[in-house]
């Protein structure tokens, strides 16, 4: 991006426990671990839903830290919707990753070569 150019920023839950706990937090503990997963999977579905809604441009970011198969659902989410999608991930995933490549305008390896002005994060 070019230097100086700052757009809003939305991104994931990346504290792994809070994600995971959203949904007992706000809507009250399970005893069962399936439905203490899905109410939290529900409760980020919003949340996720909701910015790549909103979203002009989605970024996808591919790798070790990050769940391949929750990142592809958000990426074909955002393909779907007609957002544009830029899709950043190492080499070793070209293969794996084809179609969704297909489906960005754009695919890089590494975020950091991006000057990226996060305004909410």
């Amino acid at each position: 991006m070019p230097k100086g150019l700052t757009w809003p920023f939305f991104a994931p839950v990346t504290d792994h426990a809070a994600s995971d706990d959203c949904g007992v937090t706000i809507l009250g503990a399970e005893p069962d671990k399936f439905w203490h997963d899905r109410k939290g999977a529900l409760v980020n579905a919003i949340r996720t839903r909701k910015g790549i809604a909103d979203a002009d441009v989605v970024v996808v970011r591919f790798g070790e830290k990050y769940r391949q198969w929750n990142a592809a659902f958000d990426a074909g989410h955002a393909a779907a919707l007609g957002k544009a999608l830029i899709v950043l991930h190492p080499e070793e995933h070209d293969h794996a990753l084809k179609e969704v490549d297909a489906a960005a305008l754009a695919v890089a390896r590494e975020p950091a070569r991006w000057s990226i002005s996060c305004a909410t994060c």
